[in-house]
């Protein structure tokens, strides 16, 4: 079993992230786990992510109070080597122990300015013609691909969501089909007022759906965040995935 999980925590500073993270441990037991929107970098970032159950970390600086990324894993697990970073992404290469394949993974958390997004596009544009290796992309865009993407609210900018689709067309990604709610993202208001979208995705090339053809990507209960976890379990047992008990969420 190899789990990978994205999770936009809306600020690490929280006392009780550290909670949240170890029942996402016990439960699904990641190799790798996205900490996204952290809000927090530099020697700060590492007191947090120190008391963690990862050993390994890679972590982007902050705008001000902004953004932040986590990459955290598993050395026994996988070895990772981190390539590249910006504040919107962080590129690595992952080596599987167990199997000893290697590919490439890119954890984004996507700029809420779209002057920004476009910067991310053409980054990601940069290193699809750089190496011809297999390849996930996964993260928060803060971008949407349709109007089937959200309910509620203003609707979707098209020609920013063709900018998106474009990107990732042009990186030769697919869209890894999900099970479990649509949306991955709420603003947890009544339903006259409520608005929800998918903004946390995981992409992946021909050559790493030929790795793991039978991976699969679940959305989780939403806790402690407006974001749910993804979880992506590279080794499946079965299509069937076990509930967990119902918990009611407010914000």
């Amino acid at each position: 079993m190899m789990n990978l999980i994205i999770w936009n925590c809306r600020g690490a500073l929280k006392p009780s992230l550290k909670s949240h993270v170890q029942d996402l441990f016990i439960d699904d037991d990641p190799t790798i786990l996205i900490i996204m929107e952290t809000h927090i970098g530099g020697d700060r970032a590492k007191e947090i992510f120190d008391t963690l159950p990862f050993q390994g970390a890679i972590h982007t600086d902050t705008v001000g109070y902004a953004g932040g990324l986590w990459f955290l894993w598993n050395p026994d697990r996988v070895e990772v080597t981190n390539l590249a970073s910006t504040e919107q992404e962080i590129h690595a290469l992952v080596k599987v122990r167990s199997s000893n394949l290697s590919w490439i993974f890119t954890a984004i958390y996507g700029s809420p300015r779209h002057r920004e997004r476009c910067m991310l596009w053409e980054n990601l544009y940069v290193v699809a013609n750089i190496h011809n290796l297999s390849w996930i992309i996964a993260g928060d865009f803060n971008e949407l691909m349709s109007n089937d993407d959200k309910f509620g609210g203003r609707p979707v900018n098209l020609s920013r969501a063709l900018s998106f689709k474009e990107c990732m067309d042009a990186c030769n990604m697919a869209d890894l089909e999900f099970q479990g709610p649509r949306f991955t993202w709420s603003n947890g208001h009544s339903v006259s007022s409520l608005i929800q979208e998918m903004l946390e995705r995981f992409f992946a090339n021909p050559d790493w759906c030929m790795l793991y053809p039978e991976a699969q990507v679940s959305h989780l209960t939403r806790c402690f965040s407006k974001h749910c976890p993804v979880l992506l379990d590279l080794h499946p047992q079965s299509n069937f995935r076990l509930e967990k008990p119902f918990k009611f969420q407010s914000f």
